[in-house]
Formats: C-alpha cells, sequence, structure tokens
C-alpha cells in the first residue's frame, strides 16, 4: 500500500473504482475480541472490544476499541463480505489443516531393490 491507498483489484472496463484513502493513523487497526451488536430504525452499531479474559473472579475488564454505526442497507453487503471471507478462510485453513496420507497397515513398501 502506497501513500494510504488500499490495495484494490483493476477494474473490469467500464467499472467505477472506489479511491479510498487510508489515514495514516489507522493503518495499524486496532485488536477486538469481543463485538456487540444493535440496531433502531434507522441505523445498526457494531461495538467492538478487547476483553481480558485471563479475570477468573468479578467483572472482565474491556475496553471499546472501535464503534461503527451502518444503515440497514448497507448491512447486507456487510454479511455477504463476511460470509466470503469466512468461507474462504475455512476453506484454506481445512486445506492447510489436511492429516498425513497413513502408510498402509503392513507398514511402508521399500520398492529400491
Amino acid at each position: 500500500m502506497d501513500d494510504g491507498e488500499l490495495d484494490l483489484p483493476e477494474p473490469e472496463p467500464g467499472e467505477r473504482r472506489l479511491n479510498i484513502q487510508m489515514p495514516a493513523e489507522l493503518i495499524g487497526g486496532v485488536y477486538a475480541n469481543f463485538a456487540n451488536v444493535s440496531f433502531s430504525q434507522y441505523e445498526f452499531t457494531m461495538t467492538f472490544a478487547r476483553i481480558e479474559h485471563e479475570i477468573e473472579e468479578g467483572d472482565v475488564p474491556g475496553a471499546v476499541v472501535a464503534r461503527v454505526n451502518a444503515s440497514p442497507r448497507f448491512m447486507p453487503e456487510l454479511i455477504a463480505a463476511l460470509q466470503d471471507s469466512w468461507s474462504k478462510y475455512v476453506t484454506r485453513e481445512g486445506i492447510r489443516n489436511l492429516p498425513e496420507a497413513p502408510d498402509p497397515p503392513d507398514g511402508p513398501h521399500d520398492t529400491s531393490d
């Protein structure tokens, strides 16, 4: 990424391209391990937080790291993008974690005679 631009694929002929800029202070992103989604008639609010799960007793401390408000019209696109990315991730991890082929029951055969 150069100058805060997102790395987007080349557009097809006649296709419009988003020109999204990212301020330098946002490039590192934030880490969240908890999310809450609420909604009203007019918007969805997604609150992302970092929760300290290691605490064994009492209240679990955490800090909000981002809050995003979105229109209901945008939510199906967000859900579809999340499902697509999740599907690709699960497929890649599933392939990566395939077990090795087991040796035949009578052991490996040496064919170098």
